[in-house]
Order: C-alpha cells, then sequence, then structure tokens
C-alpha cells in the first residue's frame, strides 16, 4: 500500500511532541463559497474574536508552541509566522478574513476555531510521497501567484515530494503555487497540525470537524483520515 505522507525519523527526533492530522479527500467540489458556508465562517471569525479577547497570540497554546518549533530550525517566528498565527492576526487587526474558495474557507473555518495550521494540498502536481523534513536546499519551490522557482534554506522545515517538489515551506508557513486549492481541485491531501500539550485532542477535533464540513459542502466526497505521531508516523492508502 503507498505511503502518500509521512515525517521523517530525524524530524520525529527533534520533534517528537508533534501531532498531525491527514485527510485524503476524493471526488471534491471545489468552487465559490456558498451562501451558507460564508455565514458560518463569519460567525466563526467574531467567535475567535471573542474567544481571544485582550489575549496576546504570542500567549496562545497552540501558537506559542509553534513559535518555538520554528525557532528550533533556525527561523525568525515573528518574521515568519505559522498559518494559524497568520490568520488570527490577520483578524485581530483587520477585523475579516478574505473569502477566497470554498475549500480554503472550510480549512480557515477550522483553523480559527482550534488556532492550528491547516493545508489542503491539491494533488495533481504531487509525485509519490510527501515528506515532512529537514530541506536540504536543492529542493524546488515556486510561491503563490509566481512563477519562479527557489530553494528552500538548509535545515528548515518542508513538505516535499519524491520528486523534490516542495509544497509547503517553513512547514507550515507556505505553501506552493502548484499545491493551492483551485475551482477545479477534485483530489487533495489536507493536514492539520500542533505541538502544544493538548495537541492529540485538539488536532482529533478538527479532523472531525473538517470531515463534518467536507459532506456537507462537497456532496459526494470520499474521505480517508489518519492522526500521526512519532508512534504512527506515516499515513497509507491504496489510490486505485
Amino acid at each position: 500500500m503507498p505511503t502518500l505522507f509521512r515525517y521523517d525519523t530525524t524530524l520525529l527526533a527533534r520533534f517528537p511532541t508533534i501531532r498531525g492530522g491527514v485527510i485524503l479527500a476524493r471526488n471534491l467540489r471545489n468552487g465559490p463559497t456558498p451562501p451558507a458556508l460564508a455565514a458560518a465562517f463569519a460567525a466563526e471569525q467574531q467567535a475567535a474574536l471573542a474567544r481571544l479577547g485582550d489575549t496576546p497570540l504570542s500567549e496562545v497554546p497552540s501558537l506559542a508552541a509553534w513559535r518555538r518549533a520554528f525557532s528550533a530550525f533556525g527561523v525568525e517566528p515573528t518574521k515568519y509566522r505559522s498559518a494559524a498565527e497568520s490568520l488570527l492576526r490577520r483578524l485581530t487587526k483587520k477585523g475579516d478574513i478574505p473569502s477566497l474558495n470554498l475549500l480554503v474557507d472550510l480549512g480557515n473555518l477550522v483553523s480559527i476555531r482550534y488556532a492550528l495550521p491547516i493545508a489542503v494540498f491539491d494533488r495533481r502536481a504531487t509525485t509519490g510521497t510527501v515528506t515532512v523534513r529537514f530541506a536540504a536546499g536543492d529542493e524546488r519551490f515556486t510561491d503563490l501567484g509566481t512563477d519562479e522557482v527557489v530553494h528552500p534554506d538548509p535545515g528548515e522545515v518542508i513538505f516535499v515530494d519524491e520528486a523534490g517538489l516542495v509544497s509547503a515551506r517553513r512547514w507550515c508557513w507556505r505553501q506552493s503555487d502548484q499545491s493551492a486549492a483551485r475551482e477545479d481541485t477534485t483530489e487533495a491531501l489536507i493536514t492539520v497540525e500542533g505541538h502544544h500539550a493538548s495537541a492529540e485532542d485538539d488536532v482529533r477535533a478538527a479532523l472531525a470537524d473538517l470531515e463534518a464540513l467536507l459532506g456537507e459542502y462537497s456532496p459526494g466526497v470520499t474521505l480517508h483520515t489518519a492522526l500521526l505521531s512519532p508512534a504512527q508516523p506515516a499515513f497509507e492508502h491504496a489510490l486505485a
């Protein structure tokens, strides 16, 4: 059975607290965000603001844990923020998060609910297994909205396939152009990750919410889910 996603053993030795949730979603229907989901996303943004109150984002346990992880692999966490912190920072400063499409909005809704980074990776450009590991520096990354190929810094954490194509840099800082969910996305790998003390419970809850929302807003979708950790570092699934 092929491995679709895994954590490298060297990475796990350095970050044994990581808990990752993975969903293989097939037969997806993406497109403009429907009114009901837009309303739910707007309501979740207001709920997130109420939960945060005056608490600095640096004191939210899940976000603080990501800051520590970024620092541990040599990245300044206030210069390069985790995807979850970036979303909540935008929300607290601007008052709302822009709508992009059904899949992105759905992921962002759950991300701000749990203050966890969630990524929706279109699988079309992926070759073989996607591995979360330290970069060698010769891998290829194309930023969103560009066609310029750059290389990650040696030692930063990346999501990379067997052909050396990077789908996310600095762990959960930014996705690649090739991996972005678009209106014609029909198959995606969706990830949610945490390092904090209650990460396993929060990742499990986020997975359940993602499954429920995908089932509601993408009828006919098929979902296969796994909770990953150092004890279970890989997600395997037959694609036939």
